[in-house]
C-alpha cells in the first residue's frame, strides 16, 4: 500500500510486519468497542461511519509504530479502504 498511496510510508519489512500485527490486534480489540459506542451514528449513515472508524484506527496505529507513517486522515482513509478490500478478497478466496 505504501508504494501506491503517497501519504503512507513504511521504512522496511520489519516495520510493516509490526504494523500489521498491531493493526490486527487493535482491530480485534478496539474496533468492536468503537462500533458499539458509535452505533447510532453508524445506523444514521447506513454503516458508512465504519470506514471512518477504520481510518482512525489505521492512523492511530501509525502514530506509535516507528517506521510506519500516515500523513493525515485521507491517506489513512484510502489505506484502510484498500486494506479492507484486499482482506475481503483474500478471505473470500480462502473460504473456498
Amino acid at each position: 500500500m505504501a508504494f501506491y498511496l503517497p501519504g503512507i510510508s513504511v521504512s522496511g519489512w520489519y516495520s510493516a510486519l509490526i504494523a500489521a500485527l498491531v493493526l490486527g490486534l487493535v482491530n480485534a480489540v478496539l474496533r468492536p468497542i468503537l462500533i458499539l459506542l458509535t452505533l447510532p451514528v453508524n445506523i444514521l449513515t447506513l454503516g458508512l461511519f465504519t470506514f471512518v472508524i477504520n481510518a482512525l484506527l489505521f492512523w492511530f496505529v501509525a502514530s506509535f509504530i516507528d517506521g510506519f507513517a500516515v500523513a493525515g486522515f485521507w491517506p489513512a482513509f484510502w489505506g484502510a479502504l484498500i486494506l479492507s478490500v484486499v482482506s475481503w478478497i483474500i478471505s473470500g478466496l480462502l473460504k473456498k
